[in-house]
């Protein structure tokens, strides 16, 4: 495909996600619908897509529409790219530009310059304060790929080294040995021998250094486990015995084929079979996600107030819940995906109100100095 087909082809996608299309289903339907489309015509299509959803307003105001069309026209100026390149109107180029369409382009607002809804500024301004900018504009790229050297299968050199025998480039953090930073390849990875072997896992820096930042424990129960990411990270640890718990168990459908890759012993509890009390208990609570919204841009533009306010409903309850499966002297940490101040801080002072455990640490992570955005509260039980 040409660059303007694969242009043309992103319009259509946008349009149907500005419509209310999830970003997954869209480009999956076209993927499936177009199957002349080799694998870098859809990864080049995606990036397109993707990009212009980190972007939304400013390339909205660039191309003087929020639509398909006025998001790549966007993005053409915004490259410095003559946009009659690939509104050509040739093949299956996108049609020629009209005059009305040229002159709605405008420069961006300093909220624009956000490409975050108008309700989320002010919060997002209370939390991150004289870096709600910076931390904004990084929102606006693409997310790098972070891997866990899996301690349990090989050495973070050792995987390093495996992943260069197929093409991936990787560098181990400054900050914690066992992450590793791709810096070429990252496509690569779900066929190459270090991912299918375990010797690596996939798992963003800000969550390895918030693992790796947790207390020891012997017991320790991964109370909303998903995937069993953290479960995994956790395992990797000699002497804990760790119990992986959902209230939706088909969360954790794969966790004990990635247990069995990675040579961790994870045990499964469905709701209800929990028993005793745990030295750790870690709930990684279902949240806004702003703080991976360059990951999942599309989930940014879908969360409303009333949306949010359900979450920090969601996010108490699990909090007096799993604070009773911890041991007296016991710490629970508390994790987010975000940054909004309503989800972390503001959520611990409100149970530190009502429960009797005091807190140890609290640490908020940005990609200013870690990767996406994440937030630790580690509370201890008196």
């Amino acid at each position: 495909m040409t660059p303007a087909a694969r242009a043309q082809a992103a319009i259509t996608i946008l349009d149907q996600i500005l419509a209310g299309d999830p970003a997954e289903a869209a480009l999956l339907r076209w993927s499936r619908a177009s199957r002349f489309a080799g694998s870098g015509d859809r990864a080049a299509i995606r990036d397109l897509v993707f990009d212009s959803l980190r972007r939304r307003r400013s390339r909205a105001a660039l191309g003087g529409a929020l639509t398909g069309r006025g998001l790549i026209l966007g993005m053409c100026r915004e490259d410095g790219a003559d946009p009659e390149s690939i509104f050509s109107g040739i093949g299956h180029a996108p049609a020629a530009l009209d005059d009305a369409e040229l002159a709605q382009a405008r420069a961006p607002s300093e909220a624009d310059a956000f490409d975050l809804p108008d309700w989320v500024i002010p919060l997002w301004r209370e939390t991150l304060g004289n870096d709600a900018a910076a931390i904004a504009a990084a929102m606006r790229d693409r997310a790098p790929v972070w891997l866990r050297a899996n301690a349990l299968r090989a050495t973070p050199q050792q995987a390093i080294e495996a992943l260069a025998q197929d093409g991936i480039a990787a560098e181990a953090s400054p900050d914690l040995p066992t992450a590793l930073l791709v810096t070429q390849g990252g496509r690569r990875l779900s066929a190459s021998r270090a991912y299918l072997e375990g010797l690596v896992e996939l798992q963003d820096l800000s969550p390895q250094l918030a693992c790796a930042a947790l207390p020891q424990a012997r017991k320790v129960l991964d109370y909303c486990a998903g995937g069993g990411g953290k479960s995994l990270a956790i395992a990797a640890q000699v002497g804990v015995e760790v119990t992986a718990h959902d209230a939706n168990p088909a969360r954790m459908s794969d966790l004990p084929r990635r247990a069995e890759r990675a040579g961790a012993k994870v045990r499964l509890a469905r709701p209800g079979q929990l028993r005793g009390s745990f030295d750790l208990v870690v709930t990684d609570v279902p949240c806004s996600g702003s703080g991976t919204w360059r990951r999942t841009p599309d989930a940014k533009w879908r969360l409303d107030p009333k949306g949010l306010d359900g979450l920090t409903e969601l996010q108490a309850r699990i909090l007096d819940e799993a604070s009773h499966l911890v041991a007296p002297g016991g710490h629970l940490a508390y994790m987010t995906c975000s940054v909004l101040d309503a989800e972390n801080m503001r959520q611990i002072n409100g149970f530190l109100n009502r429960s009797d455990f005091c807190l140890v640490s609290h640490r908020l992570f940005t990609p200013l100095d870690a990767s996406d955005g994440f937030f630790l509260a580690i509370l201890r039980r008196n």
